[in-house]
């Protein structure tokens, strides 16, 4: 499931949208079993259904992508509709560094945006790496917005390929405590 998910970083949320597996402790799966195993003992699952599933997911996926390069333009075109840029990132992360115009994204802007953003307007979201924001991404297209994209690579890809002027960063993972 490892290799799975490294290659198909939504297919988790396909797994739980369609078969209710991996979302909570009584339908997990480890990382180290492998798909046809988890199918296995989900109900003899059809392995190689269940792939077809996760491959046509991360097409749509693929869809919901903006490149950072792509965005860059977006923010610089002065003819283009304008866009809306949500990050995901923790309050120190982002004052650390983030792009132009983003917003952090707080409990209170997630239910101001849900009520009164126009759901037609380009709504990018952006995290770290690229990893959580294509969750988001099909959290707020599942609440009706129709042009959100998620910033492929998160801003650490942007400041590689758009904009090397911020500052990258790496974060250090707590090592747990015996």
């Amino acid at each position: 499931m490892r290799d799975l998910l490294a290659h198909y970083p939504g297919a988790r949320r396909t797994l739980f949208r369609r078969y209710h597996l991996g979302g909570c402790s009584s339908c997990s799966f480890d990382l180290e079993e492998t798909l046809a195993q988890l199918c296995a003992r989900s109900g003899a699952l059809e392995a190689d259904r269940v792939l077809t599933e996760i491959e046509e997911s991360h097409r749509e996926d693929e869809q919901m992508l903006m490149d950072p390069l792509a965005l860059r333009e977006k923010l610089y075109d002065t003819n283009a509709p304008s866009a809306r840029l949500l990050d995901l990132r923790t309050r120190e992360e982002f004052e650390a560094v983030q792009i132009p115009t983003s917003q952090l994204l707080t409990q209170e802007l997630m239910h101001h945006a849900m009520s009164s953003w126009p759901k037609e307007e380009l709504l990018v979201l952006i995290d770290h790496q690229g990893e959580r924001s294509l969750d988001a991404a099909a959290y707020f297209a599942g609440h009706g917005f129709t042009a959100v994209k998620a910033l492929r690579g998160g801003i650490d890809a942007y400041a590689e390929k758009a904009d090397r002027s911020l500052p990258r960063y790496t974060i250090e993972k707590e090592e747990p405590h015996e």
